[in-house]
């Protein structure tokens, strides 16, 4: 199980996707980030972004492109470590641009962020495909996030844990986890440097707003999809009349303060999904249930798993699954396993659950955890378990799953500066063009619309779909996002795409 985001359906994307926070805000106040805070846990009710400090001055001078192999231009600018103290030390920020077909005709560049959080950096020279259309148009230009890849780097000397079992079966069982996410966090910390506390999207929107500067454009244009959405928000936010247009995909929404709401929408779409494989397998005779009530297929597997493991005699003899290890490797959101879940939910109703022995996935880059738990923090166990009692009564089959994938990477997790979520203002701001897939249980359509309905000039479309709308090749949303990039123009209220052919 993995917290990076999906970008290239199955080529990148071979297990279920999911995320994860720290400390999430449970608190009646807003939690906001102080930069100023030593201790690295301020909580401040209506902190006001930007007027708590002066924020460090940045001195451009001319980028000078270098060719870096794969028909790209490599390059570098400098920025503080900590952009609320610009007088200490500086990092780097790897820049790539993949530049346009027509240089002369171009209308300017994107900035363009795919999600994670992670290296960009690399996507870009392995999906170049994906960025052609872009390039029809515009300079593309892609930057690793501070801790990454051609930027300064954190080289955590210890990887981080990675549960098979994220579903958690017990607090002693989290507990143990915790106490190794810990020492990974605190290790990683060490090697940080100047980078230690500084890794959140507010600093990162500021390294974006050097790289605007840099770029020298007087508005910038910028593509986020999934993490890159959680970075456009604060940008948004700190920098809203330095916004030209903004295409945000995959919205993970970071307006949302009240935890048990913000899990809500991600378990009713995991639920939803489960109810869609229900459905297919009812109308699919190749479906190994079907004629069969899937769902309670599933709920009496999940009983029977809880009552006693289930043997799985293809992964050893003594080997027995639970029903949380069931929980946490059934993948209901893709389509395309589908047929195989079948056939292993067939089979562990029969006595058999070695399907569920198999764990698929791959963690995430040791890095990403720590952004994403500074900037969506996550409470503990006890609190976590009462959430997922809660999302039981509404999601009983699935949904309540979503509580754990998240503590998975922030069980444990040092204390940072955060940056937590908060309702957004951005007075001044532009059109925005939103798109969520009405399938994504990651990223949900509901939070694409909570962010569309704060932002006044906001434009929320509608697509049948999952993750990464635009990057999957969904052509009726790079239709729309084409043409709001290159004229401005909105698609008409309402307007909605339906399945990608």
């Amino acid at each position: 199980m993995s917290s990076i985001s999906c970008l290239w359906k199955e080529e990148l994307c071979g297990h279920p996707p999911s995320l994860s926070r720290q400390r999430y805000a449970e608190r009646g106040t807003r939690d906001r980030y102080d930069p100023r805070d030593p201790s690295g846990m301020n909580m401040i009710a209506s902190f006001v972004i930007g007027a708590v400090t002066a924020i460090a001055p940045v001195t451009t001078t001319p980028l000078s492109w270098q060719d870096c192999g794969d028909g790209l231009q490599c390059e570098q600018i400098q920025v503080p470590a900590d952009w609320a103290r610009g007088s200490g030390p500086k990092v780097t920020i790897g820049l790539a641009k993949l530049p346009a077909q027509d240089q002369a005709g171009k209308k300017g560049v994107v900035l363009v962020n795919t999600g994670g959080p992670g290296e960009q950096i690399t996507l870009l020279r392995q999906g170049k495909k994906y960025f052609a259309d872009l390039t029809k148009w515009f300079d593309v230009v892609i930057f690793d996030p501070r801790g990454f890849g051609k930027s300064t780097a954190i080289n955590c000397p210890i990887p981080a844990p990675f549960a098979t079992e994220w579903a958690f079966p017990s607090k002693s069982a989290y507990d143990a986890y915790a106490a190794k996410n810990r020492t990974f966090g605190q290790a990683c910390a060490k090697e940080a440097g100047p980078l230690s506390g500084n890794l959140n999207s507010w600093q990162i929107a500021h390294d974006m707003e050097a790289i605007r500067k840099a770029l020298g454009q007087a508005k910038l244009t910028y593509v986020g999809n999934s993490h890159g959405t959680v970075l456009g928000q604060a940008y948004a936010e700190l920098f809203p009349r330095k916004v030209g247009r903004m295409y945000l995909d995959s919205v993970w929404d970071h307006t949302t303060p009240d935890l048990h709401k913000w899990l809500r929408r991600r378990a009713q779409a995991l639920e939803a999904n489960a109810e869609r494989f229900a459905a297919w397998c009812q109308s699919t005779t190749t479906c190994a249930l079907h004629g069969k009530d899937p769902m309670a297929v599933w709920d009496k597997v999940m009983a029977k798993a809880r009552r006693e493991p289930i043997p799985a005699p293809e992964a050893g003899p003594e080997v027995r699954i639970s029903d949380t290890q069931i929980a946490s490797r059934a993948n209901f959101t893709y389509e395309a396993t589908w047929e195989r879940l079948a056939a292993g939910l067939a089979r562990a109703q029969a006595g058999d659950a070695s399907f569920f022995a198999k764990v698929e996935g791959a963690p995430d880059p040791n890095l990403s955890r720590v952004i994403l738990c500074a900037d969506l923090p996550y409470p503990g166990y006890d609190k976590l378990k009462k959430l997922e009692t809660t999302l039981r009564r509404d999601t009983p089959h699935i949904g309540w799953r979503m509580v754990w994938p998240m503590a998975n990477h922030c069980a444990g997790l040092p204390p940072t500066r955060t940056y937590a979520p908060h309702p957004i203002k951005a007075p001044g701001l532009p059109s925005v063009l939103i798109a969520n897939g009405e399938h994504d249980d990651n990223s949900p359509a509901a939070d694409g619309r909570r962010l569309a309905d704060q932002l006044p000039r906001a434009r929320y479309l509608k697509a049948v779909g999952g993750h990464a709308l635009y990057f999957s090749g969904h052509p009726c949303v790079r239709e729309h996002v084409h043409r709001y990039l290159t004229t401005g123009k909105m698609p008409p209220r309402g307007a909605s795409c339906g399945p990608a052919k």
